[in-house]
């Protein structure tokens, strides 16, 4: 088994190991990975946050040892702006967005002196707070930066900079948690799921209280939120069906 650690800004993960195919994720600075299959000039990757499996071009892969990955898939530090630099051996700068995993720049000999996030926080002001970071991000199937999120990557990753873990799909992470039986029992930070009219879950945000859910459709936005789902503000209509609210955070 070889393992890997992401050393860019942003890599995209591809559902076929070819550079046309479909973006299923992304990784940020300080993702690590097994790989898990290989071919002429791709790895096949297991990504440690989440399990997700991909593509990935060799080229944007720096391979490291069993003993790295172990370290450096639990150890997380997460830079806290929205783009901010690291500086590279050769005094060059690469560009990083907010996520990213600083604790594996000593190891890479990089330089960072910018904020980080350190501590888990249950504070739903918290969670509400990181993600309003991203507002007007542009929606981007398969996304998960500031500068094209999709929806449950946006949740993914809001979490996991508050040191939770969430699945990256929508469908994933509609099995965690506690369920709630009524929207008035929301608390700020909970999620919100909808579905289709096949019943699939298709879509997820986050309630920020007063009836109101933020979430990645177009750009990430805030709309109204009842019983129907979430109510399209710019639209005058309903954009989404509401099927379940979790609570993940256990207060």
């Amino acid at each position: 088994m070889q393992y890997g650690l992401c050393h860019l800004s942003l890599v995209p993960v591809r559902l076929e190991p070819h550079d046309t195919s479909e973006l299923v994720t992304q990784l940020l600075y300080g993702d690590c990975f097994k790989i898990i299959d290989e071919r002429k000039k791709w790895f096949k990757i297991r990504i440690a946050f989440d399990l997700y499996e991909g593509w990935i071009d060799k080229k944007q892969a720096k391979v490291i040892s069993e003993n790295n990955y172990q370290e450096f898939s639990t150890q997380q530090l997460h830079s806290a702006d929205l783009v901010d630099v690291i500086t590279l051996p050769s005094r060059q700068a690469l560009s990083i967005c907010l996520g990213s995993n600083i604790a594996v720049a000593g190891f890479l000999d990089h330089q960072f002196d910018g904020q980080t996030i350190t501590n888990a926080s249950n504070d739903r002001n918290k969670i509400a707070e990181t993600a309003l970071m991203y507002l007007n991000a542009p929606y981007l199937w398969g996304g998960k930066s500031p500068f094209g999120i999709d929806c449950s990557g946006f949740t993914q990753m809001v979490y996991k900079i508050n040191q939770h873990q969430l699945y990256r799909d929508a469908s994933q992470q509609a099995k965690q948690g506690e369920t709630l039986s009524f929207i008035e029992e929301s608390q700020p930070g909970d999620l919100a799921f909808f579905d289709n009219q096949e019943g699939h879950i298709i879509h997820v945000g986050i309630i920020l209280g007063d009836n109101y859910i933020i979430h990645a459709h177009g750009h990430v936005r805030i709309d109204r939120l009842d019983h129907t789902g979430i109510f399209n503000t710019d639209a005058r209509q309903y954009s989404h069906q509401l099927r379940v609210i979790k609570n993940l955070l256990g207060d």
